[in-house]
């Protein structure tokens, strides 16, 4: 089933189209397509996120008239999180009204699927806190933004707050790490940096794969009990987390030495366990759920007051971070537009232009009401990923806190040689070549 939603602001015609809101899109509003996963096991966390990129699309159009005057319209395609499914509405939607601004393909598989296709049609992969790892490389990548952190960055913050916990780096040392993962390219990602990380700070590495979706973990668990890790990363998406939480209940494995992904990280994924959850750590690329700054009240006023806001979702974390996503989405338009004519559609081309230029201060930041949510980004022609700031959050039994002030960011020295090397491996066999930025048009 595929779910279909195009919006234009300020022209707000009802509609039903597979139980979602249709307004069409005139010639020269900017598109924006919108890969989402509101069925299958993974719904939980897509509905929220889908959302929350939705409304934010609708608040920019409401509130501002677009960008410079140039109104954002969207469209969703359903993709259940299946590659090939993520791979049509690719090719459905790249060339729609007027050309795609970028996909965030909201899929490590479909970005690993697309991220062949995407030089050749000349559109930008946005993928904030996913995708593939290497892709930060600029240099290599040209089409592929891996913005805010990717699961390399996120696997040493993990590595670094569990060094941090046990009085420093060197008490790693012959300590077990186990990660429980999502038997697909999305749960393998994190594997090379992980090794990297057990070879020089001494730990045993134990890996443990779980067969999608994950509802069956048991016999995962009773290895996890067995070897009883001192710490054990989850990379987990959907129902494989509650159920995750719930067998390290059932086996007696604490929580507070679990550390979950960020899409292991929402409230619908330990709401319904409570004080069963308690103690569950995760990693963020953004600050907790709740719903305060400017950006919530523009909401309430331009969107949830007038009954125009895609659901009640508002304030949670996979809510937040798909506001956070069109909102990178829309400031490399606005980027684009700076350079290459105010008030003006920008091409796929320009965008990418946008996105490789971006700079949200901490002024632009409280501009847009994001100052409590998330830390200043700045991307170069080398540097597609931007700033990897992240914090550790715990559920206390009924909502995240932060576990300290401090906000971490990956150690280079592991994670540069890999972006470098994979980006190598990448570049030779699919014959890039790679870019001179010195050369590059800025």
């Amino acid at each position: 089933m595929k779910f279909a939603t195009k919006i234009l602001a300020g022209a707000i015609a009802l509609g039903s189209l597979c139980g979602t809101t249709a307004v069409y899109a005139q010639e020269q509003d900017q598109f924006i397509p919108l890969m989402t996963y509101r069925t299958g096991s993974l719904a939980p966390l897509g509905i929220a996120w889908a959302d929350g990129k939705i409304d934010y699309l609708r608040l920019v159009n409401a509130r501002e008239g677009g960008v410079n005057g140039v109104k954002l319209s969207f469209e969703e395609c359903e993709t259940g999180y299946a590659t090939d499914r993520g791979v049509e509405c690719y090719e459905r939607l790249k060339n729609a009204n007027g050309g795609a601004s970028g996909f965030d393909s909201q899929s490590t598989g479909i970005t690993f699927a697309v991220s062949d296709k995407a030089p050749v049609d000349k559109v930008s992969i946005e993928t904030p806190g996913y995708g593939l790892s290497q892709s930060s490389n600029g240099t290599v990548f040209k089409w592929n933004f891996p913005l805010l952190g990717t699961y390399w960055t996120a696997a040493d913050v993990m590595i670094q707050d569990i060094a941090k916990r046990e009085g420093g780096i060197d008490k790693l040392k012959g300590k077990k790490i186990a990660l429980v993962y999502h038997d697909s390219p999305y749960g393998k990602e994190p594997i090379p940096l992980l090794k990297a990380r057990a070879e020089a700070n001494g730990f045993e590495l134990i890996l443990y794969p779980v067969t999608a979706p994950g509802v069956e973990q048991k016999s995962t668990w009773l290895n996890v009990r067995q070897k009883r890790p001192d710490y054990l990363l989850l990379w987990s998406a959907g129902i494989m987390t509650p159920t995750a939480i719930r067998e390290a209940q059932s086996t007696g494995y604490p929580r507070e030495k679990m550390y979950g992904i960020w899409w292991a990280g929402s409230e619908n994924d330990v709401k319904d366990l409570a004080a069963v959850a308690k103690g569950y750590n995760i990693i963020t690329i953004h600050n907790t759920g709740e719903a305060k700054g400017k950006v919530f009240d523009d909401l309430k006023t331009y969107l949830f007051d007038k009954g125009q806001a895609a659901s009640s979702t508002v304030g949670t974390i996979a809510y937040n971070r798909g506001m956070v996503i069109s909102m990178l989405q829309v400031e490399a338009i606005r980027a684009a537009q700076e350079k290459f004519g105010k008030g003006k559609h920008m091409t796929s081309e320009q965008v990418r232009w946008g996105f490789e230029n971006l700079n949200i201060t901490e002024d632009r930041l409280k501009e847009l009401g994001f100052e409590n949510m998330l830390r200043p980004v700045k991307t170069t022609c080398e540097n597609h990923m931007g700033d990897d700031w992240a914090r550790i959050m715990q559920w206390d039994g009924a909502k995240f806190v932060a576990t300290s002030d401090n906000w971490y960011q990956a150690d280079k020295t592991f994670v540069d040689p890999l972006v470098k090397s994979e980006a190598e491996k990448y570049a030779a066999a699919k014959k890039i070549e790679v870019r001179d930025c010195s050369k590059e048009d800025s």
